[in-house]
């Protein structure tokens, strides 16, 4: 059997669980994740697990925040005057939305304070500064 390496095409099942074993993402009752190993297209945490495997096997990995999406950052959160959001902008706490910057960049923060005054908006990844529990199993390798 081959087994997986930089530059193949795989194709895994997973379950994503955050250490209170809440899961905050899954592909089951979907198609698998497909993607090039080592290419950068997922978290390098869980890229760097896949090389070696073949198709059948199964593992949990523990990918530590830093290897995923990274320690929150403190000068991604931004307070913005209430007045200047529309009123038609839901404002519940964990609310995601999409602002554009200066320069038309579109950034998706979510909603994570809200008084009178201002509403705090957070620009970070939703699992940043969190560790991460993946649950995998290969289904298929293309190499290539």
């Amino acid at each position: 059997m081959s087994q997986a390496k930089s530059g193949d095409t795989v194709r895994i099942h997973y379950t994503g669980t955050l250490k209170s074993g809440e899961t905050f993402d899954s592909s089951d009752g979907r198609d698998p994740l497909e993607f090039v190993v080592g290419s950068g297209q997922i978290i390098p945490g869980l890229d760097v697990a896949i090389p070696g495997m073949v198709v059948g096997d199964k593992k949990t990995v523990e990918i530590a925040c830093a290897d995923a999406y990274g320690e929150t950052n403190s000068e991604a959160r931004q307070s913005v005057p209430r007045g200047e959001i529309p009123d038609n902008i839901p404002l519940e706490i964990g609310t995601q939305l999409q602002m554009q910057t200066p320069q038309g960049q579109m950034v998706h923060v979510t909603v994570a304070e809200v008084t009178d005054a201002e509403v705090t908006l957070d620009a970070n990844h939703p699992l940043a500064g969190k560790d991460l529990i993946f649950a995998i199993e290969m289904v298929g390798i293309d190499a290539a």
